[in-house]
């Protein structure tokens, strides 16, 4: 981007780095407040024992991948340094794990796994058995564990394998299941002989301050409901990852504060209990959800989360994160700063802050993998996720850029005014071209009037009509320039290929040899007295090839459907056009512009492979080395599009355009060339908007196909990752407060009209993103001309252009009602999902209320549509006038 021209001075340099190093120190205080150590009461004495799955990070018992008997050593090895007891779950597939815990003095309450399979409970019951004979350190045994939990075994049939297990073995035996389950089936009891709980407030959504209380409080129920029963805790811990459930929130920090108050407590109390668990299990998250694989002590590949005395690091790398992210964006934040010294300090400030929070989560981003066992579906939607965080990250900036530049600017660079001199003499002949297809004569007869009030000595106008079904329509208007004079000529073209730009085209052809300038005006537009003499001086400048108004509309003020659409126009030539003509820019318009005429055919003229041959001259003759002028003055006002359809069609037909541009164009966007910088930054990032509605759409057909996979097969798909949701919303209420204080700044407008051109706005993003999407793939598309106004009788119904929309909305709609009946709104990761589908229904939603209001709204007495005007242009064949 180019920006002030002169050189910086050291003062500058020094500003910018002050400003550099204050974000900088932002960055930094923000990730130690967010990573502030937590300190918790110290525990120096042993673990009183670990429940052990000897799984590692990539093995799985459901598949059928188990450790190595090394492996299984090695691990023993580990936890005999913390505790002397351990705990299995099954004897079948570890036959040799006695023998390894006796090597390393460890006692082993070992267990035998039952399920519904029959066959393998009575492999389980055997091998414990045997197990239990033969090793002297299995000091009491566990048959089942929770399998009356999960529904696997009635009370009477686990009863059934307890009764086998204390007539076969000397030692004692129990089963393991949840408080509430032995208080429930309390004949369990008479079975056993000690009893087995399970411990985890976790899953009773109880936050983790009061998570010893509850653990104490459940202890003490099972012991007063079973008198005499030695009361063993199986599991107790916190998870240290994962989803929230309903008040309770995993967490690094979390688990320390529990366990190491916990370890205390039971210390003082005499429990005896086995810590959830050793080891992370990745495969647990199959059957667990996400917070599944992170209850152990050690991560799956055996380091330890956290000291047992001291400080709690939440995340022990945060340092090196925040250093990262500050050397990621220092770079980029100097050369802004230095660039555009020449914004307020406030909105340096601002535009530091937001590089350096992109660079942030950028950073923060890379690491999240590192601290989630991911599995191939998780990798899947991160590839998806990753690149879509990048694309939001680059939207928010040029978004933000723009912003700053608008709000905190001292005064825009390039800005230009009429140039009017009263004394002048020689004036350029001017060559106006106005192309018609289809259109209601009477607003043609007014556009030909208003030419013909210009105060200007030379001028010309041709009229070209191309490719109009019916005599009728055009008839009027070659009449009427007949009447208007010789500088008025008409021509009918049928067959005749290459839409609007073969018109054009044709007009340049025929122009008059004095002329130096074209000017170009839409059939509806009427045109202000003055418009070539007050912007007619700005060619005095040879280098000078384009001077561009803005569009402003009539006929609108009591149609409340042309009055959305209005404003929704204005923001682009009050803000946008502005922003881009800083460095000379703009892109150019198909109507109220003037174009050096010996440019113009010097690059080639309209390009009539393009259904913007507008924008695509206007990039041309930059990239030609000419420059173009902006006058934000209304020279002429036309009509808004006569219904939301026409709407529609006139914003596909731009997305799909500019992708025909970038598609033919992207060497001079990409490559050093004639285009400066700034030229090549807008007309790339100018499009970064459309491409954010084609990522919507993509976006929202994924989580639409995502919450079906949650609703119907929950074992494979789980919410995502809240670390994800949060700056996605927190991008959509960027771009929305953004754009709001944009307009209330820059458009002269109300807050009615500022919220109604937003859900106008809102309302494209379908179509835009259609046009995307097709105009990657596809290199062709009919032009189709936007209808100014509609006989009542040919008028679309309602709702045939929001078909899609409303389907899209529908599913979204019904999306958030499947996972709130599933997962209610106890779950913040729940609630976060429900949040990112109703922001994704907005545009759908907007898209219907402005086809409301389109059907409803009042119209004022305007020309009337020919009937087949709404129908787009094919490409006739070739032919001659």
């Amino acid at each position: 981007m180019t920006a002030q021209t002169e050189s910086p001075t050291r003062r500058d340099w020094l500003a910018a780095a002050a400003i550099a190093l204050l974000a900088l120190a932002a960055n930094l205080a923000g990730w130690q407040l967010a990573h502030r150590p937590v300190d918790v009461p110290d525990w120096n004495g042993p673990v009183g024992g670990f429940a052990y799955s000897i799984f590692q990070r990539d093995q799985s018992p459901l598949e059928g991948r188990l450790p190595s008997e090394a492996e299984i050593d090695a691990d023993l090895a580990l936890l005999a340094r913390h505790s002397s007891r351990i705990r299995t779950y099954a004897s079948a597939e570890q036959p040799a794990l006695p023998r390894l815990a006796r090597a390393h003095g460890l006692e082993l309450t070992a267990g035998a796994w039952l399920d519904r399979r029959r066959e393998n409970n009575e492999a389980e019951l055997a091998a414990l058995v045997s197990a239990a004979r033969q090793h002297d350190n299995i000091r009491r045994v566990v048959v089942g564990n929770e399998a009356i939990l999960r529904g696997d075994l009635t009370p009477t049939e686990l009863i059934g394998y307890l009764d086998r297990a204390r007539r076969q073995l000397d030692v004692p035996v129990s089963t393991a299941e949840p408080w509430h389950v032995w208080l429930k089936h309390p004949e369990l009891a008479r079975h056993v002989d000690y009893v087995t709980i399970h411990l985890l407030p976790y899953w009773e959504g109880i936050p983790v301050g009061r998570a010893i209380d509850d653990v104490l409080r459940r202890y003490d129920q099972v012991r007063a409901a079973f008198p005499g029963k030695p009361v063993v805790i199986g599991e107790v811990g916190w998870p240290t990852n994962g989803d929230r459930f309903k008040r309770a929130r995993p967490s690094t920090a979390g688990a320390a504060e529990f366990l190491r108050r916990f370890f205390a407590v039971a210390e003082a109390r005499g429990l005896d209990y086995y810590v959830m668990e050793a080891f992370d299990q990745p495969w647990k998250e199959a059957g667990e959800g996400r917070v599944g694989a992170y209850w152990g002590l050690f991560t799956a590949d055996r380091e330890p989360k956290f000291a047992l005395s001291g400080p709690v690091q939440p995340d022990p790398d945060w340092l090196a994160k925040a250093l990262a992210a500050s050397a990621v964006a220092f770079v980029p934040m100097l050369a802004f700063l230095v660039a555009f010294r020449r914004f307020r300090l406030v909105g340096r400030l601002f535009f530091a802050g937001l590089i350096q929070g992109a660079a942030a989560l950028l950073v923060w981003s890379i690491g999240v993998p590192f601290d989630y066992y991911l599995d191939p579906l998780d990798w899947a939607m991160l590839a998806l996720l990753l690149p879509a965080q990048l694309a939001i990250l680059a939207i928010l900036l040029a978004n933000g850029f723009e912003f700053v530049e608008a709000i905190w600017n001292r005064g825009w660079q390039r800005h230009a005014t009429p140039r009017v001199d009263p004394d002048r003499t020689d004036w350029p002949f001017v060559s106006i071209h106005l192309a018609c297809h289809n259109e209601p004569p009477e607003m043609v007869i007014a556009t030909l009037d208003s030419l013909a009030r210009l105060d200007y000595p030379a001028f010309e106008v041709i009229v070209v009509d191309n490719n109009t079904d019916r005599e009728e329509t055009w008839k009027p208007v070659e009449a009427r320039c007949a009447e208007l004079g010789p500088r008025f000529r008409f021509f009918a073209l049928k067959p005749w290929p290459g839409f609007k730009a073969g018109a054009l085209n044709f007009a340049l052809s025929r122009t008059d040899p004095r002329a130096e300038v074209i000017g170009v005006v839409d059939a509806d537009y009427v045109v202000e007295r003055d418009w070539l003499r007050a912007l007619i001086g700005h060619f005095d400048d040879p280098k000078v090839a384009i001077v561009q108004c803005p569009q402003a509309h009539r006929d609108w003020e009591s149609n409340a459907f042309r009055r959305m659409t209005n404003w929704e126009y204005e923001g682009f030539f009050r803000i946008g056009m502005h922003h881009r003509n800083e460095r000379d820019a703009i892109i150019q318009h198909g109507t109220m512009t003037l174009i050096r005429r010996r440019p113009l055919a010097a690059t080639g003229g309209w390009a009539e492979w393009c259904i913007v041959e507008d924008a695509e001259l206007g990039l041309r003759l930059f990239n030609a080395g000419h420059s173009a002028v902006y006058v934000d003055h209304v020279m002429g006002r036309g009509l808004t599009p006569a219904d939301f359809t026409a709407y529609k069609s006139q914003r596909f037909r731009w997305a799909f355009g500019a992708m025909q541009v970038l598609r033919r164009h992207w060497r001079w966007l990409t490559r050093p060339g004639p285009l400066t910088g700034g030229q090549r930054y807008h007309f790339l990032t100018g499009w970064f908007g459309w491409f954010a509605d084609a990522l919507h759409l993509v976006f929202t057909l994924l989580a639409i196909a995502w919450t079906l996979g949650l609703l119907l097969r929950p074992e494979a798909f789980s919410l995502p990752l809240q670390l994800f949701l949060v700056p996605v919303l927190g991008f959509f209420a960027a771009r929305a407060l953004f754009g709001i204080v944009l307009y209330r700044v820059r458009v002269p407008c109300s807050w009615g009209d500022t919220l109604r051109a937003a859900v106008a706005s809102m309302g494209l993003s379908h179509a835009i993103a259609r046009g995307i999407l097709k105009g990657l793939v596809t290199a062709e598309h009919p032009f189709t001309r936007t209808a100014k106004s509609r006989r009542l009788r040919f008028r679309p119904g309602a709702f045939a252009a929001v078909r899609e929309e409303i389907l899209l909305a529908t599913a979204l709609l019904l999306a958030i009602v499947g996972v709130w009946v599933e997962f209610g709104t106890s779950s913040l990761e729940a609630n976060l999902w429900m949040a990112i589908l109703a922001a994704q229904s907005l545009p759908y939603l907007s898209a219907v209320a402005c086809t409301v209001v389109s059907a409803f709204a009042g119209e004022r007495a305007v020309a009337q549509e020919p009937a087949a005007a709404a129908q787009p242009l094919a490409p006739p064949p070739a032919g001659t006038a």
